[in-house]
């Protein structure tokens, strides 16, 4: 386990939900964290937890439904740390429920245009930078959704952020630019809705393994967060 003390992590959709613990958690381990929501005021309620902890915390906002807001993130991220060690991709949207065959074609842009080429952006914008300087943990969030038709927009496009996150994971090899998928379960969310199986502070400290590897450690797998209750 790495010490993230004086590294910088980028965690979308950080200002509630999985995203604030995972900030919280990385803040925990001394890491410097840039928050990120739509809004810039957004990510108070996130900056107030984690400015306590000795740590410089930074904010970003942009909607990663647009190029614009893309573009916003990384800039924000340019004008304040200058770049990121780690990459937690954990913003995402669900699709209404609605039968499979009778989801509309925007519902599928939308829904894909977040969840998968929102990760794809900020990879390209970021990745190149790690490795160039030989250190970076990519954290792509998934989900083990499956048979679950009302909801195929979101489940195809997790589906897809598997497949790319293993693709640039074996583009990465031998950078120690670790890119690795992980499930945070079912967590009782805005999200993930009231019936969750679990609370949103279960994530930790499982949501913390793929960011704590040692350098050239595993890359292109996939992490539950649920594995984990606790590790030195």
């Amino acid at each position: 386990m790495i010490s993230l003390k004086t590294r910088i992590a980028l965690v979308t959709g950080s200002s509630r939900g999985i995203g604030q613990q995972i900030a919280l958690g990385l803040a925990r381990h001394h890491c410097d964290v840039v928050l990120h929501g739509r809004m810039l005021d957004h990510c108070a309620a996130t900056e107030k937890l984690v400015r306590g902890l000795g740590i410089n915390v930074y904010n970003v906002a942009g909607d990663l439904g647009t190029e614009a807001g893309i573009q916003s993130i990384v800039r924000g991220v340019a004008d304040g740390p200058g770049h990121i060690d780690i990459l937690y991709n954990n913003a995402a949207i669900m699709n209404p429920w609605t039968p499979v065959c009778e989801t509309p074609l925007p519902v599928w842009l939308q829904t894909l245009q977040v969840n998968l080429f929102a990760v794809i952006a900020l990879c390209n914008a970021f990745v190149p930078g790690m490795r160039k300087r030989c250190f970076g943990r990519v954290i792509n969030l998934t989900s083990g959704i499956k048979e679950t038709p009302h909801l195929a927009p979101y489940g195809v496009s997790k589906a897809a952020v598997d497949k790319y996150s293993q693709e640039l994971a074996v583009d990465c090899k031998e950078t120690n630019v670790l890119v690795n998928c992980l499930d945070p379960g079912w967590i009782r969310t805005d999200l993930g809705g009231p019936n969750g199986m679990f609370p949103v502070e279960t994530v930790l400290p499982g949501a913390l393994v793929p960011a704590l590897l040692e350098d050239n450690g595993p890359t292109g797998k996939f992490f539950s967060a649920q594995d984990f209750k606790y590790f030195d």
